[in-house]
């Protein structure tokens, strides 16, 4: 963790032991842990089951970050929230990027929850910092690369077929954990932007993903349309890291240099899992 610089220690809480719903319990937990800074991650991030859930997708994701937004704000704590590019309607032309200025504009009910959330944490916090990032991946948890794998390597796989006109700036998490920390130590405050440089559509870091895993699996484009699911999802949602930029403190690189990192540090773990074999 030596991105941390001089931090004392670091603590964290998740499901079960935790619900950011319930604000007793997480009054509770800042008490025990006197915090200098919290980093909210919590988030209902089941994009489809949102638009069937709404009321829990915006008390977790809206409600409960306006809670912990006043209780930071009323013990003098630093906050940063996590948001995502479903904000935005992915209607700019492609080539285009969003600024933090651009007009919100969401097309599912996760991303009306997220917007909603990070009005509420302005709201009640003004300090608060926003970030937003996209298309998170990492060794931890199920995201997209990870399903990929999970389909390219099982027994008598076939071709892949994925989706070429939603394009994006897919981020390694261990890189946006290291920009929390540089905006956060400069006392950044409001919305921003932190995703990976670059761009790419989810068939281009499908491809370049199983090219450096060494997984043998042809892949082919086809658009969303013919997968179509119950969430709208933006065509466009590349983020333009702006407000770090102009800060002095963005520390994101191109996303294929992040990826064949992310490879070279996980391969063996990764395909382990994506098999169904337990690691360590």
């Amino acid at each position: 963790m030596e991105f941390l610089g001089g931090l004392a220690s670091v603590a964290g809480a998740d499901l079960p032991e935790l619900d950011i719903r319930d604000s007793r319990a997480v009054e509770r937990a800042v008490e025990a842990s006197k915090p200098d800074l919290v980093i909210n991650c919590a988030a209902f991030t089941r994009v489809d089951d949102c638009e069937t859930t709404r009321t829990d997708a915006f008390a977790v994701n809206a409600e409960a970050p306006g809670q912990l937004a006043g209780l930071c704000a009323r013990r003098g704590i630093g906050l940063v929230h996590i948001s995502t590019d479903y904000v935005f309607d992915g209607k700019k032309p492609v080539g285009e990027s969003y600024v933090e200025s651009d007009p919100a504009a969401p097309l599912s009910a996760y991303g009306e929850s997220k917007l909603a959330g990070e009005k509420s944490v302005l709201a009640a916090f003004p300090g608060a910092l926003v970030l937003r990032s996209a298309w998170l991946y990492g060794a931890s948890g199920p995201n997209f690369l990870k399903a990929i794998l999970a389909r390219a390597v099982r027994p008598g796989a076939g071709p892949l077929r994925v989706v070429d006109d939603q394009r994006g700036t897919p981020t390694w998490t261990a890189r946006l954990a290291r920009q929390i920390w540089a905006a956060a130590s400069r006392g950044m405050s409001g919305i921003c932007h932190a995703s990976a440089e670059g761009a790419c559509s989810r068939y281009e870091l499908a491809v370049e993903f199983l090219r450096l895993m060494e997984v043998g699996v042809e892949v082919f484009a086809c658009s969303t349309a013919e997968y179509p699911r119950p969430a709208k999802v933006p065509a466009n949602a590349v983020l333009e890291n702006a407000a770090i930029k102009n800060a002095g403190v963005n520390v994101m690189v191109d996303w294929r240099a992040d990826v064949a990192e992310f490879v070279a540090g996980f391969r063996g773990r990764l395909l382990a899992e994506a098999a169904g074999r337990r690691t360590t």
